[in-house]
Parts: structure tokens; C-alpha cells; sequence
């Protein structure tokens, strides 16, 4: 169940403070945070239909299909899940089918700079090519270990004796997602942190909360001076650093990711016991 009494969490954080007004990524957060509280409320239609706006607005809520697929298996509800699919696609397709008509080149290019792009800012595959690691066929990789860690985390979930709520693994998918991609853009903590915020169960938990928001706000202030530097200013940050920073913001999501997941399968044997 969401524990409201850790909302207050979201808005002082200061990673996302210093997000809030890059892109529109807000805007997907806000309607994706929609589709979990509907679907939780077993309120499948509008949570579909929020859902299918979140993926047309910013495509990253896509990867919220996955434990929204497993939990209604969980729950032996295979025909729902389909309806939730059909109504998800239909919505995605009237948002984004009239500008691919109308404007295909420029409704195209985001999807063909993501699939031809490179190791970026921000990634784990960047950071490792500044400290000199070069890594070959980065497309083939990052699919491979994206791949991966989705299975992985589909047999966490199958395993699970009782079944979670969506508000307690969503944050899971877009972790993974946003680990292995091939750019990390400063407001994807937009992302992350609601969804941080509504999978918390206890308060201990938040010691590794702002373990994991300190590593954000430390990238946050080293990515602008990192990219300083290719103005020519003289206090840009070298990019050794920046590449330490990365790794670090890596580092403090995958620990805050391991006590929410050790949680989860505690209560969960717990409960079933």
C-alpha cells in the first residue's frame, strides 16, 4: 500500500528540484503516477488509458507493461490484461499516429536517434569510455544486459509468493531502464523519485534513499560543469570526474534498489507464512 506520510520526500529532494523544469518530463510522470494509482485501485480502464497518454508524452512508461503483465497473471486475469494492453495501444497510437501522418520525419526522428545512438551523457557505457575503457558493439551490449535484467526481474516477481501492488515494483522497470541506457539526462530523476517515493514501506529504507538522492544531486551539479567545459570556461569539471560522478549516481540507485527489492521478498514470505 502507498505510504503517503512519505510523499513530503519527493518535493525536497533536491535532484528534483533542480529537474523539475528541464523538458516535459514532468508532464509523463504525473499521468504514469496516474496509471499506478488506478491500476492499484483495480480501476484497469483509466489506468490503461493514463498509461497509453504517459507512453505517448515520454516513452519510458512503457516498461510499467511488464509487472502489469505479471501481476495480472499473478491475479489469473490473462483476458484483463489484454483489455488493459488493447486500450493502452489504442491510446499510445491516437496520440502519435496523426503526427507520424502528418509530420513523419520529425515524429521518426526520436525513435531513430534512440535505436542509432551511442554511448552519451551520463551513462554507465560513458562513463566507462572516459576512463578509457573502450567497449565495443555498445548496441548489441546494451540490449543484451537491458534484456537480461528484465528477465531477471520477471522471475523476481514470479517468485514473490503474494503478489505486489504496481506501486511496489513499477520503480523496478524504469530503474533497469534507466541503468542500462545509453544516456542519462539530469530530469530522469523525475522519473525515478516518485516512483521511489510510493514503492517505500518503512523508514529506515530512507537512509538509503538519500544515499541514492546524494549521488543524484552530485551528478546533477557535475554533468553542467562537465559540459561547461566544452564552452571554454575554465572551471569545467575533467572529465575523469565526471565519469566518477556517474558511476557513483549508478552505484547509489543500485543500493537503494537492493533494500527495496530485499523488502519486498521479506514481506512477501512473511505474509505467505
Amino acid at each position: 500500500r502507498i505510504k503517503p506520510e512519505y510523499s513530503y520526500l519527493y518535493p525536497v529532494a533536491p535532484a528534483v528540484a533542480a529537474s523539475l523544469f528541464i523538458n516535459w518530463d514532468l508532464w509523463a510522470t504525473v499521468s504514469a503516477l496516474a496509471a499506478i494509482y488506478y491500476f492499484d485501485k483495480k480501476k484497469y480502464e483509466a489506468s490503461s488509458i493514463w498509461l497509453g497518454i504517459s507512453i505517448a508524452t515520454k516513452f519510458f512508461p512503457i516498461v510499467f507493461l511488464l509487472p502489469i503483465a505479471i501481476i495480472f497473471y499473478k491475479r489469473n486475469k490473462i483476458k484483463e490484461f489484454y483489455l488493459y494492453l488493447f486500450r493502452t495501444v489504442l491510446i499510445t497510437l491516437a496520440f502519435n499516429l496523426p503526427l507520424a501522418i502528418v509530420y513523419f520525419d520529425g515524429w521518426w526522428r526520436f525513435f531513430k536517434l534512440n535505436l542509432n545512438r551511442s554511448d552519451d551523457f551520463g551513462s554507465i557505457w560513458y562513463a566507462l569510455n572516459l576512463l578509457g575503457f573502450k567497449i565495443p558493439g555498445i548496441n548489441y551490449l546494451y540490449t543484451t544486459l537491458t534484456v537480461a535484467l528484465f528477465i531477471a526481474l520477471a522471475i523476481f516477481l514470479f517468485k514473490l509468493r503474494t503478489t505486489p501492488n504496481l506501486a511496489q515494483v513499477a520503480f523496478f522497470a524504469v530503474a533497469i531502464f534507466t541503468t542500462t541506457s545509453k544516456v542519462y539526462s539530469p530530469q530522469y530523476v523525475l522519473w525515478l523519485t516518485p516512483l521511489a517515493v510510493i514503492a517505500l514501506t518503512k523508514s529506515n529504507q530512507q537512509i538509503s534513499f538519500w544515499f541514492w538522492q546524494a549521488t543524484e544531486i552530485t551528478y546533477h551539479l557535475g554533468v553542467w560543469q562537465y559540459l561547461a567545459g566544452y564552452t571554454g570556461a575554465s572551471f569545467g569539471l575533467p572529465s575523469g570526474a565526471y565519469a566518477i560522478a556517474s558511476i557513483l549516481r549508478v552505484v547509489g540507485l543500485l543500493t537503494f534498489t537492493y533494500f527495496l527489492l530485499r523488502e519486498i521478498s521479506v514481506r512477501s514470505t512473511v505474509k505467505s507464512g
